[in-house]
């Protein structure tokens, strides 16, 4: 959600007093819920938010049946909430939300920003709950239906999501986002409207009819083996369940458009293009287990993780179960022709299969170096940092602090320790 989607559904209210408190006594002062409010108001735009939310509370305590009061407080509440949310801490900015909410119950923008939230914190009911609230009767605006159509894409009720996309786009013609999005739930049920169902304790699986249901089931198994086991590591098992798809290769590049080397794709659901396989091998042990850990990765950072990062760590956990050669990172390490970082940071996907190999293994080489040297215990450090909004430059800065490293250090002693080793071969 943008910045001026978000200030469409959070109308901040003007009607306010900005007095700056006088000089009187502080009796006086805590007795008039004017100079309360208004100074509450001033600290709120200064963005002093708690400082901002006691004075305006206690106007409204002073004065519970005066309607501007109140409006202040839940609309301090709710731009606090907002704070929270540019920041992606939305169980922070949640809980905010909710007392906005509580002053006002029918405040259809207040159920919307619940809804927002929830949706991103993957607690589906409360999110279609407060949604369709905020859709009032099924007259709400685009944003609306934009979110509640994502909640029931997640909750597996695609024919329903589509059709609150397409409401969404006749309120709002030629938006980007619905179009991309109907789009692709329109391909993916030419795909998956014939396919079997399967599911284990953590996952939802899908898959071609053609798929053997004992291979699924193998499919399964390794996935809760990955879940327990990178669970462990990072400190994280999700509390919404795992969609999962196999597909045949035909199939799985109509969904995904990915390029013609990849082995798995995850954007919210682990989509597997191994409908025509008959058992598990070692290499797609290892897809699986790297698949999986992108879901945890993308639930620790909130999606704000360098690309090389995020596929370092998760090539971490499959070579854990399949290590393969690493032909590309050699030459290219002895030529001195290694990728910079801060390219490998937005996306992969339009590299050439060498190209893209490379970068794999490099991203992978410093992970494991990262590992190796400050242990997992700091990538987890570094994951939460970015969970919380940080750039990867200030918490890698906060993270190894007492080795005196920031970002350009790392890859510093990353390439010094690469140098050394490959004069040793």
């Amino acid at each position: 959600m943008t910045t001026a989607q978000f200030r469409t559904a959070l109308v901040f209210c003007c009607c306010i007093f900005l007095l700056p408190v006088p000089g009187t006594c502080s009796e006086a002062i805590d007795s008039d819920p004017v100079i309360h409010s208004g100074y509450g108001r001033e600290l709120m735009l200064r963005g002093e938010y708690e400082k901002g939310l006691e004075h305006l509370r206690r106007a409204y305590l002073l004065f519970p049946l005066n309607m501007t009061f109140k409006r202040n407080l839940a609309e301090g509440y709710a731009a606090y909430g907002h704070h929270y949310f540019k920041k992606k801490l939305y169980e922070q900015a949640d809980d905010n939300f909710v007392k906005a909410t509580e002053l006002y119950p029918e405040e259809a923008a207040y159920s919307l920003l619940r809804g927002i939230c929830n949706y991103h914190l993957k607690k589906y009911d409360v999110a279609r709950y407060e949604l369709e609230k905020a859709n009032a009767g099924g007259n709400g605006p685009a944003e609306v239906l934009y979110y509640l159509g994502l909640v029931q894409y997640e909750t597996e009720n695609r024919t329903q999501a589509m059709e609150s996309w397409e409401q969404a786009l006749k309120l709002s013609p030629g938006r980007k986002e619905i179009i991309e999005i109907l789009a692709k739930s329109r391909k993916e049920t030419a795909v998956e409207s014939s396919m079997d169902r399967g599911h284990s304790s953590r996952f939802d699986l899908s898959y071609d009819p053609g798929v053997d249901s004992s291979f699924a089931l193998a499919i399964l198994e390794v996935l809760e083996s990955a879940a327990n086991q990178i669970g462990a590591e990072l400190g994280h098992f999700p509390e919404a369940r795992v969609p999962v798809a196999i597909y045949k290769r035909d199939d799985f590049k109509t969904v995904t458009d990915s390029p013609d080397w990849s082995g798995g794709y995850y954007d919210g659901k682990i989509r597997l293009p191994f409908g025509s396989l008959k058992e598990v091998t070692p290499a797609m042990r290892g897809v699986l287990f790297h698949e999986y850990a992108h879901v945890l990765i993308f639930e620790l950072t909130r999606g704000n993780c360098p690309l090389w990062l995020n596929e370092g760590i998760a090539e971490m956990f499959g070579r854990m179960q399949h290590n393969r050669p690493m032909p590309e990172f050699g030459r290219a390490a002895r030529k001195g022709s290694l990728m910079d970082f801060r390219k490998m940071e937005a996306g992969f996907s339009s590299l050439s299969s060498s190209d893209a190999a490379l970068a794999y293994q490099q991203s992978y080489t410093m992970v494991n170096f990262m590992v190796t040297r400050y242990g997992w215990h700091r990538i987890k450090q570094i994951l939460t940092g970015l969970g919380k909004g940080m750039k990867f430059d200030e918490t890698v800065t906060e993270v190894l602090k007492d080795f005196n490293l920031g970002y350009d250090g790392l890859v510093k002693e990353w390439r010094d320790t690469v140098e050394r080793e490959m004069k040793t071969r």
